[in-house]
């Protein structure tokens, strides 16, 4: 019981320095290479920060705990808006583009229909799994080539610039090495840190006698929720704030997407039907307040900020109260 607690508290400390060097790692990279800030949260962060829930689901998977991928992924999900998102915009609102309105929250929100459609009937075949993953191959080559479309339109006036400074392109290397070696470093931490939470909580949960299902939505879907969380909060701190809600977004498409369709796809999944009937529809009604919330800011032209947030981090208070009050312990 010891050693589960000091793998949190460890965890903790070793999460929050490494989410300090993978920021720092993207924003050298987006600035050196003059793509937006959006798409390194998307692909960068989004992918890297979803890295431990995916490695949790897939070992449920090979262990035949479906639940628990699930649980993991789609709890996650929830936590990444509700929580995650909710927590940096109340303590650094956001500005909403055009972007994200027009192209990356109705693509959210398709996907998120999808994954409630798969589960009509409370299975989740390998068919299932190898459309996700093939969605996911269309939506990342989506993402990079409108990005940096836009990326392109945004740095126009910079082009002349960019030119005139080519001799120096010597001076350009170091920094994107330095820049890749810090994202490395910081993704590999934050796998490892999360790692030994999640391996802690779990430990915790099992002494405590906590359903498998509880345990993938609640401990484990918060433990490998932490990199978003710090690092969104990280970003929201160092003005990155396109970077910040890349990677809620990027994270919730790549768990619905990846970690769900790998799973799936290691092993075919029978599903609880009260995860949909619960967990998945509050995972789809998150996703509309997101949105909605989203247009109304970009409409009226007001920042993404602290009342949003308050709304988010209530209806993750909403949730966890029904959770409890549904599942048993």
């Amino acid at each position: 019981m010891w050693l589960a607690a000091l793998a949190i508290l460890i965890g903790l400390a070793i999460l929050v320095w490494s989410a300090d060097v993978f920021i720092d790692g993207a924003t050298a990279l987006a600035t050196k290479l003059s793509v937006p800030s959006f798409l390194i949260g998307v692909l960068i962060l989004g992918i890297g920060t979803s890295a431990p829930e995916m490695v949790v689901s897939v070992l449920a998977a090979l262990d035949d705990s479906p639940e628990l991928a699930l649980g993991n992924a789609y709890g996650s999900n929830i936590i990444n808006i509700a929580l995650v998102l909710g927590a940096t915009v109340l303590i650094s609102p956001i500005i909403i583009r055009k972007g994200i309105v027009k192209r990356d929250l109705p693509l959210l929100l398709l996907i998120t229909i999808i994954a409630a459609w798969q589960l009509r009937d409370g299975t989740l075949s390998q068919a299932d799994g190898i459309v996700l993953l093939v969605l996911l191959v269309a939506v990342l080559g989506l993402q990079i080539i409108m990005s940096i479309r836009e990326g392109h339109h945004e740095h126009e006036d910079d082009v002349i610039v960019n030119r005139a400074d080519t001799e120096h392109s010597e001076n350009l290397e170091p920094s994107v090495a330095r820049g890749l070696v810090s994202l490395f470093i910081g993704m590999l931490m934050l796998v490892v840190s999360s790692r030994a939470i999640v391996w802690g909580a779990v430990e915790l949960a099992t002494l405590w006698g906590l359903s498998e299902l509880i345990i993938g939505l609640t401990i484990v879907a918060i433990g490998t929720s932490l990199p978003e969380l710090v690092s969104s909060l990280s970003a929201a701190r160092k003005g990155e704030h396109d970077m910040a809600l890349g990677n809620i977004i990027g994270s919730n498409i790549f768990n619905t997407l990846a970690v769900v369709g790998l799973a799936t796809v290691i092993a075919p999944i029978a599903a609880d039907p009260v995860i949909l009937s619960r967990d998945v529809m509050a995972m789809g009604l998150l996703t509309i307040l997101l949105v909605v919330l989203c247009v109304f800011a970009f409409k009226t032209k007001r920042l993404f900020g602290r009342t949003s947030g308050a709304t988010l981090v209530l209806f993750f208070m909403g949730y966890t109260a029904w959770l409890i009050q549904t599942v048993s312990i």
